[in-house]
């Protein structure tokens, strides 16, 4: 489903001290305490025994209320979800955190009470409840603005055509003071659906992510169930469909007036209905259901083959079987816990080719077929996973990215395995039992066939994939390690036990946040409320333990980098460095904005930018000085270039003020120099403001635009292009402020259309102009290259034969000594590891052979030279994006 997005962290932190000794074999695995993250509330606090009698939900808010020193929680910013029962008379209270009545995105506080009237009393309390939130709750942006950005937010322009903003209201990202958004669902015409937070106060991209599945709209009509007199005149009856491979199958169906028959099951209180596509798009059905979409019908009791072939039988029983699993075995009332119908439509396609993929869209089932496969609905296991994100949403609501995205698949895995085994009779020593979609391939084996294994035995430390833009940041690829220990507790209790468990965990513990440690924490909370003893909590602690979820496992990964920050926010934390010192955008103590600190880790996190309600960005310094843009707030449209000393001793001061949009603001020394670009023509020319005087146009010819601007000691450099006919001429250009003109310029022509160069691909670095030529094949390897200031001559830093060659999507960085660029290895179809995720590479200004610049095994992005060989980057090895730094190449790993 979801393959690339921005990851979302919520808050900066120092780095994290290395982990306690593990407890000795006799402690209760069950943690009495567990701190907040970035919060003075409480995660979790278990072995309570307060007297809480009355109303569950007046009672819980009254314990919060009555215990401000343990919690930190303002009741007043809670809004009751949901009052659900538990095993053995338990109920539990979940809340929603609202700043100004405004909801905090995944702030849920819950309180678990125990027994009936006088006797009822609280046994634990936790979630995540963000303390210190500030930001505002009026947004600075009309609406129209907020509305454009999430649509820009799509990457491939081609996408915006045709796309539509679903607003579903303002929304506040925890972190230090919090952030207010405006929360989109952008779907283009084609392609997969973006969740997007629009900053409401700088009209800004806050965060955006790959969307699991529409959010949940009005279902189609669809009848109920139940056997008593009905409207619509259907009637329950029974008949036969052939399955997807042929086999008769008994169905329950629904008799119409008219003496026909559809795929509609009446006898359970949620009604069933299959309706099948007839190969139309899924677009076409994706979060709607096309007025002239009918139920699967038939003129007699006994369906068509086609009802197998298109895999409606499947879809229609399948459904019925997860049902019953919820029900009978976790005394669940359907998918939304409330009866709602169970809606399934079979036979779409990928624009009339097939689609080979199955979802929950947010009220339905949509189900595909893979070429040479049988159709997605044949899997139960399969059926199984995807209603049990309907399941998810209804309940925990985790959000689909990071590791609560991967817990969210691992419990959807663990879910639809379990409902498999279950209903087919498989013992859980069955070589089958742990793999996913193993039934879809006619022909070969199981093992060959499924898509994802529970018994794959992954672990933290040695296989997490480490990434900030693949898979909503790897909710696939880390999910088996979360399910794989799931999936050991259940091959070591009791498998009803298990279950039992691992529900009363979503259900009653997990909130939208949760990370992997605050999984296993809910499940042994989850064990302790069901009676385990110390042993069972023991058996299951060591499930945990054995795929290394436990406290410090990203600090016992091994990184040879040193850890400036963690957890940076957003897709717009680029870090920049000059002189020993570091400057990036973060959610830190005093807010979101720019913060700056030294590379030998003594000084910072300072925060340089005001506290002024407008969105700070866009920085670069030259080890001194800091100038970056701000955008936004009460001080109108427009954006205004800011200044100040890197130390933060010194008063911000503004350089420019304009209307224009400017970006590429560049400082060194004396010098300050920026890019406006024209709405119209879309073409940007370069300025410099020189020891304080007004700023200057360096004038280009006309239908000549700049991008990539570069400034250090007294050059300032830029790609320059222009239209030559039916071709695009880019020219790598060197301007002298002292002798105030062109000094080198170095011309390539592309072919039409190939568009301009990357923003920031030119760098001045040791008195030379350094580029990458790229060429119009994204595939291609690129060329990084060098010029003299003087037009003298060209280098080739790393040659396009080189195994090390850069491609269209590498950033460049140098210092006067080094080049240090962003390399995505190529990969093999399907495979994302970490091997596959983005390096950096160094090589010297002068040429050579390139360095791999660290080892840490997972995505490394942005990288920012400082001196010498020093860099920093965005690491995300540890599942988390975390500033680092080395001084010179870890050579070869």
């Amino acid at each position: 489903m979801a393959v690339a997005a921005a990851t979302v962290a919520l808050a900066l932190t120092a780095p994290t001290a290395l982990a306690a000794p593990a407890p000795g074999p006799d402690a209760d695995p069950v943690p009495a305490l567990v701190e907040g993250q970035d919060t003075a509330a409480p995660q979790l606090v278990t072995g309570l025994a307060d007297p809480a009698p009355g109303d569950p939900a007046q009672a819980a808010r009254a314990h919060l209320a009555a215990h401000p020193e343990r919690y930190h929680v303002d009741t007043g910013e809670l809004t009751e979800l949901a009052s659900t029962p538990g095993p053995d008379g338990r109920r539990t209270v979940r809340f929603e955190q609202r700043h100004g009545g405004i909801p905090v995105l995944g702030g849920q506080y819950l309180v678990h009470l125990a027994g009936r009237g006088a006797a009822q009393h609280v046994e634990s309390a936790g979630g995540r409840y963000y303390t210190g939130l500030t930001a505002p709750t009026t947004p600075a942006v009309p609406a129209d603005a907020l509305r454009r950005a999430a649509i820009d937010a799509l990457s491939d322009p081609r996408q915006r055509t045709g796309a539509t903003a679903e607003d579903l209201g303002a929304v506040v990202l925890p972190g230090g003071p919090g952030r207010l958004t405006e929360h989109y669902t952008v779907r283009p015409a084609a392609g997969t659906a973006r969740e997007v937070y629009v900053d409401a106060v700088s009209g800004t991209v806050a965060a955006a992510f790959d969307a699991r599945a529409p959010r949940p709209a009005p279902a189609p009509a669809a009848p109920t169930g139940g056997a008593t007199a009905r409207a619509d005149g259907l009637k329950p009856a029974t008949g036969t469909a052939p399955d997807a491979r042929g086999r008769s199958t008994a169905v329950n169906i629904a008799e119409r007036p008219d003496g026909s028959y559809q795929l509609t099951d009446l006898t359970r209180p949620a009604a069933i209905t299959t309706y099948d596509a007839g190969g139309r798009d899924e677009g076409d059905f994706d979060h709607v259901m096309p007025s002239d979409a009918a139920p699967v019908s038939s003129p007699t009791p006994a369906f068509p083959a086609a009802t197998g072939d298109h895999g409606a039988t499947d879809a229609h029983v399948n459904a019925g079987i997860v049902y019953d699993f919820y029900h009978d075995r976790l005394g669940r009332d359907g998918l939304d816990g409330k009866g709602g119908p169970i809606v399934s439509v079979v036979n779409v396609s990928d624009g009339g080719k097939p689609y080979p993929n199955a979802f929950w869209d947010g009220h339905k089932m949509i189900y595909g077929a893979a070429p040479g496969h049988y159709p997605y609905s044949a899997a139960l296991d399969v059926s199984g996973h995807e209603m049990t994100h309907a399941v998810i949403t209804a309940t925990a609501g985790l959000n689909y990215f990071g590791q609560s995205g991967a817990m969210d698949e691992a419990l959807a895995d663990y879910f639809g395995n379990a409902i498999e085994v279950t209903a087919r009779g498989i013992a859980m020593d069955d070589p089958t039992a742990p793999l996913l979609g193993e039934s879809l391939c006619p022909t070969g084996t199981p093992q060959e066939c499924a898509t994802r294994r529970l018994d794959d035995h992954r672990t933290t430390v040695d296989d997490f994939v480490g990434t900030l833009n693949v898979d909503n940041g790897g909710v696939h690829l880390n999910s088996t390690i979360f399910g794989g220990a799931l999936w050991d507790v259940r091959r070591t209790l009791d498998p009803l036990t298990a279950d039992r468990l691992v529900y009363h965990a979503l259900t009653d513990y997990l909130t939208p946040n949760d990370d992997f440690l605050a999984g296993r924490d809910a499940v042994l909370a989850a064990g302790r409320d069901q009676g385990l003893d110390k042993r069972q909590l023991r058996a299951v602690a060591a499930a945990f333990d054995a795929h290394g979820i436990r406290t410090g496992w990203q600090q016992r990964i091994g990184l040879d980098a040193r850890t400036l920050l963690t957890k940076i926010p957003g897709s717009m934390s680029v870090p920049v460095a000059a002189g020993g010192h570091w400057l990036i955008l973060a959610d830190g103590p005093d807010g979101n904005g720019l913060y700056t600190g030294t590379l030998d880790g003594r000084g910072g996190p300072v925060r340089l930018s005001p506290q002024d309600g407008r969105f700070h960005s866009w920085a670069a310094t030259d080890g001194t000085t800091a100038v970056w843009i701000a955008q936004g707030g009460s001080q109108g449209p427009g954006a205004e270039i800011l200044t100040a000393p890197l130390s933060g001793a010194g008063p911000v001061r503004s350089l420019l003020r304009t209307t224009e949009d400017v970006g590429a603001v560049q400082v060194s020394g004396p010098d300050t120099a920026y890019l406006l670009s024209d709405r119209t023509t879309h073409r940007s020319r370069p300025y410099l403001l020189h020891g304080g005087a007004p700023a200057v146009e360096l004038p280009l010819p006309e239908g000549h635009s700049a991008t990539g601007l570069t400034v250090r000691d007294g050059l300032l450099g830029w790609t320059e292009s222009w239209q030559d006919g039916d071709r695009t001429v880019y020219a790598p250009t060197v301007y002298s402020v002292a002798a105030g003109k062109v000094t080198a310029q170095y011309t390539a022509h592309a072919p039409a259309g190939s568009g301009p160069s990357r923003t920031g691909s030119t760098l001045l670095a040791g008195g030379r102009l350094v580029w990458l030529d790229t060429p119009v094949d994204p595939a291609a390897p690129g060329t990084i290259r060098s010029g003299a200031a003087d037009g003298s001559g060209i280098v080739d830093v790393v040659s396009a034969d080189s195994p090390q060659a850069p491609r269209w999507d590498s950033t460049l960085t140098a210092s006067d000594q080094a080049v240090s660029y962003q390399l995505t290895p190529p990969r093999p179809a399907g495979e994302w590891t970490n091997a596959a995720m983005p390096k950096v590479w160094q090589v010297p200004l002068a040429g050579g052979t390139p360095q791999r610049v660290s080892c840490d095994r997972g995505g490394q992005y942005s990288v920012a030279a400082d001196r010498g060989t020093r860099v920093v980057w965005l690491d995300a090895t540890g599942g988390r994006a975390d500033l680092v730094t080395r001084e010179r190449p870890a050579g070869r790993c």
